[in-house]
């Protein structure tokens, strides 16, 4: 069985930083692109960060560049997301899944993990 669970969420003062992990069970993490995405109350889902099968490819949204970075550790199966100089419009739920794109239709999601920034 597939699945992805996250963890590392937590409360943070803007500025500081947090380490998200999404850990894989059911395959491999480099089986598939891991993306990193995000939901804020009343807001839809956005891509955050992505990392590609193999090579290693990154992607990330502009809002994120510059302070956020995505790794994956394959002797672990688990994809990181190091955020870094947080805002309070970091605050949101983030989710990993095995896609890129928010609108995949057989991707494997997680459960979520919140992240709440505070002044």
């Amino acid at each position: 069985e597939v699945q992805l669970v996250e963890s590392g969420g937590g409360l943070v003062q803007a500025g500081g930083s947090l380490r998200l992990s999404c850990a894989a069970s059911g395959f491999t993490s480099d089986d598939y692109a891991i993306g990193w995405f995000r939901q804020a109350p009343g807001k839809e889902r956005e891509g955050v960060s992505c990392i590609s099968t193999r090579d290693d490819n990154t992607y990330y949204a502009d809002s994120v560049k510059g302070r956020f970075t995505i790794s994956r550790d394959n002797a672990k199966n688990t994809v990181y997301l190091q955020m870094n100089s947080l805002k309070r419009e970091d605050t949101a739920v983030y989710y990993c899944a095995t896609s890129c794109s928010v609108s995949a239709p057989s991707a494997y999601w997680g459960q979520g993990t919140q992240v709440t920034v505070s002044l």
